[in-house]
């Protein structure tokens, strides 16, 4: 093996171990995090966001990274990931709620949306069913 192909293979190894790296502080950062405060949430009206078109436009794109984010569009966008591949494991059962109907507006209102952020976090597929029951349960 030359040099440089036992360069490049470190820098590839380094590369993905660093990915590795940040993945795994990321999740435990997230583990870590202090419980968010859910009160906040109580009043909140989702039938008001997934009835304006124009407001959930504006929470996709906060979603899709597309657009600004209200600090309630920052935790939907917490959410959602968990929501898809977990469904919503850690959340509290008023936020799978919100979280679901929020997911079952996008889907059925913005689907050119949806099929982007469901590619982002379920670029596969293989989270489908459970999303299926998830929204259910919880998407109404």
């Amino acid at each position: 093996m030359h040099t440089s192909q036992k360069r490049s293979t470190f820098f590839m190894t380094f590369t993905d171990t660093m990915k590795f790296l940040v993945i795994l502080a990321l999740v435990a950062l997230v583990a870590a995090r202090p419980e968010d405060n859910y009160d906040r949430y109580e009043n909140f009206d989702v039938d008001e966001l997934v009835s304006n078109l124009r407001l959930l436009k504006s929470y996709a794109a906060c979603f899709l990274g597309e657009g600004k984010c209200t600090a309630e569009g920052n935790d939907f966008k917490k959410w959602i990931p968990e929501a898809v591949q977990s469904n919503c494991g850690k959340c509290s059962d008023h936020q799978k709620h919100l979280v679901g109907k929020v997911i079952k507006a996008c889907i059925e209102k913005l689907p050119e949306e949806w099929n982007k952020l469901n590619a982002i976090h379920n670029p596969d597929g293989k989270y489908d069913e459970n999303l299926k029951i998830y929204l259910e349960k919880y998407g109404n």
